[in-house]
């Protein structure tokens, strides 16, 4: 009996792990805050963005983030600047390291699918969710 409740909680850990390397083929496209919960546990709702984020991860586990805003073509003004990042799996976690000309930081990945983003500023300890962004239908 010893053996059969060790194995069932064995199952129930692993299972229950995640697995960070997963939430890496749901980055890449188009992001738009829809909620951020600040460290003191405040929280903002964002009911419209005027920007949105591009993330794109290229080859050997590094990419960038850019800032874009699209207008009612169906087009997007996009910003010059462009944050580079590496991505580490590091204690189970998928962290993302930023690199700009100006500053330098981590964020975590905690959770990503094909329609949610959720990340941790490890700096501030924000955790910020995204919703993948649908572009204005006007037809």
């Amino acid at each position: 009996m010893k053996k059969l409740v060790l194995l069932c909680f064995a199952i129930l850990i692993f299972s229950c792990s995640h697995q960070p390397e997963t939430f890496i083929p749901h980055l890449n496209g188009y992001w738009e805050i829809d909620e951020v919960t600040l460290n003191n546990g405040s929280k903002r709702d964002y009911t419209y963005n005027d920007t949105i984020d591009y993330i794109e991860v290229t080859d050997s586990l590094s990419g960038f983030r850019r800032k874009l805003k699209p207008n009612l073509l169906g087009t997007y003004e996009t910003s010059k600047s462009v944050e580079t990042f590496q991505l580490k799996i590091e204690n189970d976690s998928l962290n993302i390291y930023y690199t700009t000309p100006y500053a330098q930081w981590k964020e975590t990945v905690l959770y990503a699918d094909e329609s949610q983003l959720k990340i941790v500023n490890n700096t501030n300890k924000d955790v910020y969710i995204y919703t993948r962004y649908e572009p204005i239908d006007l037809d």
